[in-house]
């Protein structure tokens, strides 16, 4: 039988991958906030490992050096600046997907559709073969796959398992045409696994990714999901997250036995300029070597997530990193990041 092995986010890395938002973009409105949070990020990683930033041209390569010089960064000889095209930032969802193939690396790039067909996505489905291409891993090899599929979308326990939501994957504007069963035959075959958990409830409003697992439902290990909990009776996120709530509950790991569940609350509502609510979520964290970084939107509700996670996540230093910038774009940290693991031999290109 052909060995296949979804690498998850706790293992040794190489590097984290991010996308500078340019000036001209969706964040044009916000960017010197942005690029703050931003710089935050580069910050963390790089103290740890590669740091991998997207940018689209020389002027835009001198001016995130500048940010990051003056923010204190040693970007000399951590960060590699990588001038690519994007449409959008959200490179968890258009980075490859990271996998042994009889303990061989190997980078999946999947299609991507702007989350259905929501946005234009013409250089964001190039990114992984651009990136590929380029060198920055090596002779690591890219696999194509012909299904569209989000990296934000899917959780591994690395032991076979995958989490995942059916709000989003049996969406009809993902794979239409495919059954359950196929999409489950696929994610098999490709991702290795051999049981799918499925959340059928829950959804963090404003988020248009139609329900991305990675706000939701996190594995912290083999035996521990953090997830997005919430206590009010009067918000509309309660009912559907009691529901998805319950559905972890009764999820058992490969030995019959419970799930270790961490409940994350859910922050007061933070609303765009229309009045509508924004996606703002602790599940959507970024676990990197030797730290886990955690948003915070500077609420109450801050510091008990920061505090139920720290256990999650012994020997780790836990971030925290100021998102509410991000969230006006309607993602997260987890979202604006991909980890790459340390068989991949990040270089320079």
């Amino acid at each position: 039988m052909t060995s296949i092995r979804f690498i998850p986010e706790w293992e040794k890395q190489s590097a984290v991958l991010i996308a500078w938002p340019p000036g001209s973009g969706d964040f044009a409105p916000w960017l010197e906030e942005v690029e703050q949070t931003y710089a935050a990020i580069a910050a963390a990683v790089s103290r740890r490992e590669t740091l991998l930033i997207a940018c689209l041209d020389r002027s835009h390569e001198r001016r995130i050096g500048t940010i990051l010089a003056n923010t204190g960064t040693d970007y000399c000889s951590r960060v590699v600046f990588v001038r690519i095209p994007y449409d959008d930032i959200w490179v968890r969802d258009t980075a490859p997907l990271s996998r042994l193939h009889e303990g061989r690396l190997e980078l999946l790039d999947f299609r991507f559709n702007g989350w259905g067909g929501k946005y234009d996505c013409a250089d964001d489905a190039a990114l992984a073969a651009r990136l590929v291409t380029m060198g920055i891993f090596g002779q690591t090899p890219r696999v194509a796959v012909d299904f569209v599929l989000e990296g934000g979308s899917v959780e591994t326990d690395g032991l076979g398992t995958v989490l995942t939501t059916s709000q989003c994957l049996l969406n009809p504007n993902r794979n239409p045409g495919y059954s359950r069963v196929e999409i489950e035959a696929r994610l098999m075959e490709t991702l290795g696994t051999d049981r799918i958990l499925w959340l059928d409830h829950g959804k963090a409003e404003g988020d248009d990714t139609d329900a991305h697992v990675d706000t939701l439902a996190r594995f912290c290990s083999e035996h521990t999901i953090a997830y997005t909990a919430c206590d009010d009776a009067s918000d509309p996120h309660y009912a559907p997250l009691k529901a998805m709530e319950r559905q972890l509950q009764e999820m058992k790991q490969r030995d019959g036995q419970p799930y270790s569940l961490v409940p994350l609350p859910i922050p007061q509502p933070i609303r765009d300029g229309k009045g509508r609510r924004l996606p703002a979520t602790y599940a959507n964290f970024l676990i990197i070597n030797g730290a886990v970084l955690v948003p915070v939107y500077g609420d109450p509700a801050d510091a008990v997530a920061l505090e139920r996670l720290g256990p999650c996540f012994l020997g780790r230093e836990i971030v925290p990193i100021h998102c509410t910038p991000l969230i006006r774009q309607y993602g997260s940290l987890h979202c604006m990041t991909m980890q790459f693991p340390e068989a991949a031999g990040v270089s320079r290109p």
